[in-house]
């Protein structure tokens, strides 16, 4: 590893102001291919918008992730600079640790300390692994997820808004202490916790995503609430906010979660591998501030401070969400339009207007059939490399 960072000086993109980081360890291309075994396929963690993620292990013993730039990726590139220039300046326990980079010729790549135990959707979404996390274990999941988000929003050097938080992007270390990871879309703010930014790019995941970011381009600390709000959601219940797209009833786990709600039936919606009627009121009472986290004006919202109170803290009585406007059905989305307004009439052709929050969840449903085409596409890309 060398000792001068003098190489990134002159790294750009566009007109971005060059950024000095002499004090960000450099790694050798030569060490961390040795560490991958040549970033061997088999070393293969997963893969995003930056490029792969492979796991190694330095001479030192010492084991690493390591994020490589894919070539092809101009989106790659900017949230490299980005994430180096936000998580450097970054030091928390809920939050990855970035351990150096790498820039020789072509190559970018970023450092981590290795999580052992991988990410969150592995575990909770697994129907075998999941059995392993009883309540308590999720609870500190929710807490130490929390904790991350309040640090970024309040406690860093920076006020940072994260815009991509999601299972997958929640790494689990040796003891499941949860660590928040991939900051490439992650932005410096400046405003307070209601104010809003608006951006003609809209970036992150969709189904993470609040309705006045997905359809208008307006972040704010908010958006991260909501987030989190979905993951909150997403692990109590053990299943993704995006494995509706082929239900008749819901849109997604938010929907479903309103909708039972709104029945007076939430019990309905946790995970039957935590049920405890010892553990049934802290479950609830998770449940309840996930949907104050997901309702979809940003001002009734709570801030993520105190959301951190509200779960640390079994006094304070939550308020009650507002309730979804409406939480219209798949199947009712898929009719064609023509007819009287805002009506929908089983095997009929009906006409009726989209209100934001209907709209926000038909673009979340198209977007989960191009991310299920997507998905497939890279599997049969994966299995032709691997079987040629």
């Amino acid at each position: 590893m060398t000792d001068t960072g003098s190489q990134l000086q002159n790294l750009n993109i566009g007109d971005q102001k060059k950024v000095k980081l002499e004090e960000l360890p450099l790694f050798e291309f030569e060490k961390l291919a040795a560490a991958t075994n040549n970033f061997h396929l088999s070393n293969m963690l997963g893969k995003g918008g930056f490029g792969p993620v492979y796991k190694g292990k330095l001479e030192s013993g010492q084991e690493i992730a390591v994020k490589r730039l894919s070539k092809a990726s101009t989106q790659g590139l900017e949230e490299f600079m980005n994430e180096v220039l936000v998580i450097s300046k970054l030091q928390h326990r809920n939050l990855v640790r970035l351990l150096g980079c790498c820039i020789e010729g072509e190559e970018q790549m970023l450092i981590y300390e290795l999580m052992p135990n991988k990410s969150l959707d592995a575990f909770i979404f697994d129907p075998l692994q999941r059995k392993d996390l009883d309540w308590k274990m999720r609870f500190n999941i929710i807490e130490g997820i929390a904790r991350g988000i309040l640090y970024l929003h309040r406690d860093s050097r920076l006020r940072i808004i994260h815009r991509d938080l999601k299972a997958s992007n929640i790494l689990l270390d040796d003891e499941m202490n949860p660590k928040i990871s991939d900051f490439g879309l992650a932005r410096i703010f400046n405003g307070g916790e209601d104010s809003e930014i608006n951006t003609r790019r809209v970036v992150g995941t969709y189904g993470y995503m609040p309705p006045e970011y997905a359809m208008e381009g307006f972040f704010s600390e908010k958006s991260d609430v909501y987030s989190f709000g979905v993951l909150l959601l997403e692990i109590v219940s053990g299943r993704k906010n995006t494995s509706f797209y082929n239900d008749e009833e819901s849109l997604s786990l938010v929907g479903f979660a309103w909708k039972l709600w709104n029945e007076d039936n939430i019990l309905s919606v946790i995970d039957p591998e935590i049920y405890d009627p010892c553990s049934e009121n802290s479950i609830l009472r998770c449940i309840q501030i996930g949907l104050l986290c997901v309702q979809e004006l940003p001002k009734e919202r709570p801030a993520i401070s105190t959301v951190v109170m509200m779960l640390i803290s079994e006094i304070t009585q939550l308020p009650s969400p507002n309730k979804m406007k409406s939480a219209m059905t798949i199947k009712e989305f898929r009719v064609n339009a023509t007819g009287s307004k805002n009506s929908i009439k089983k095997g009929k052709q009906t006409k009726w207007l989209l209100g934001l929050d209907e709209a926000h969840d038909h673009l979340m449903w198209l977007m989960m059939q191009l991310d299920n085409l997507i998905k497939e596409r890279e599997e049969m890309d994966r299995k032709h490399h691997t079987n040629p």
